[in-house]
């Protein structure tokens, strides 16, 4: 089933550095500094910074003198001065577009029934700029249903068109993952009258007949015919599982094959789950990646 998923940053992302119109020209103070794409910044001044409103108040409140930023990259921390410049039009800038939140639509793969415990899309999410996995500090999974498709076609991946408000909540999202992101379920109506499905090792993962779990229409979920046409090694570079392919008309006619939203779907074969939908090849929309089970569960128990 499709899911509303909110995510804010444990800090604000730099997403793009971007030069300054100033009186006496173009200047980029950030860059200067050695500030980064894909860094994060967690203070300013030594007060800590979780929202891009925040930093901009404390360029404005600088006044064009320096300030201190406290960056993080990967597992690295520095520290820099940046002298903020005034624009065109006298506001107080640094040069970099931030970012601090995300919200789109997914895909819920499984759930324990025990525990609540949830994996969902089979991917991290990430910046769509800088590719920067976003460094979670909070967020929720929210009950959705799918209002219209735009269909994929070669060269344009289509994408699912989710309805969902905030006050729904479904479940927290407590890790974000290379593998998918990953928290609990506080609300058990998706999945209280289901029955439990066993899951496969990737060694018994083959080539050949499969179906994918999919909610591409409404409040519907149902199952369609994909192959699989290659299964990778377990220590795939890219985390590739597989190579699927849609081969269910009705989805093709819905869809044109896999879009954006649908990541996440699971990959059922011979009554066993062995995987998760990941990514939609660009130029050939049928086809697309699927992560394998074995890996998302091994995620989620780190």
């Amino acid at each position: 089933h499709t899911v509303g998923i909110q995510m804010s940053a444990e800090g604000v992302l730099v997403v793009r550095l971007d030069d300054v119109q100033t009186e006496s020209g173009k200047v980029c103070p950030a860059r200067d500094a050695g500030v980064q794409e894909g860094d994060l910044i967690v203070a300013v001044n030594g007060t800590e910074i979780d929202a891009n409103d925040t930093l901009q108040k404390q360029i404005a409140l600088s006044a064009g003198e320096p300030i201190e930023l406290t960056l993080q990259n990967g597992d690295s921390t520095r520290t820099v001065t940046v002298t903020p410049c005034t624009d065109s039009e006298g506001s107080y800038r640094i040069g970099v577009l931030a970012r601090d939140g995300m919200a789109g639509i997914g895909t819920l793969t499984y759930v324990d029934p025990e525990t609540g415990e949830y994996g969902s899309l089979g991917h991290g999410i990430c910046d769509s700029e800088t590719g920067v996995l976003m460094p979670l500090k909070e967020g929720s999974l929210i009950y959705s249903m799918v209002g219209s498709v735009q269909r994929g076609e070669a060269g344009e991946p289509g994408a699912l068109q989710g309805e969902f408000t905030a006050d729904s909540t479904l479940g927290t999202v407590e890790e974000n993952t290379d593998s998918g992101i990953f928290g609990t379920m506080t609300d058990a109506s998706l999945y209280s009258s289901l029955e439990a499905v066993p899951v496969a090792d990737a060694d018994e993962i083959r080539t050949g007949d499969a179906e994918i779990l999919t909610n591409v229409e409404g409040d519907a979920v149902e199952k369609y015919s994909v192959q699989v046409v290659k299964v990778y090694p377990e220590d795939d570079e890219y985390g590739r599982g597989m190579m699927i392919r849609v081969t269910d008309q009705e989805l093709l006619d819905k869809t044109g094959g896999i879009v954006q939203g649908m990541s996440g779907s699971p990959v059922l074969q011979n009554g066993k789950l062995i995987g998760a939908v990941t990514h939609v090849l660009v130029n050939d929309p049928t086809c697309g990646y699927a992560i394998s089970i074995e890996r998302m569960l091994e995620e989620m128990t780190n």
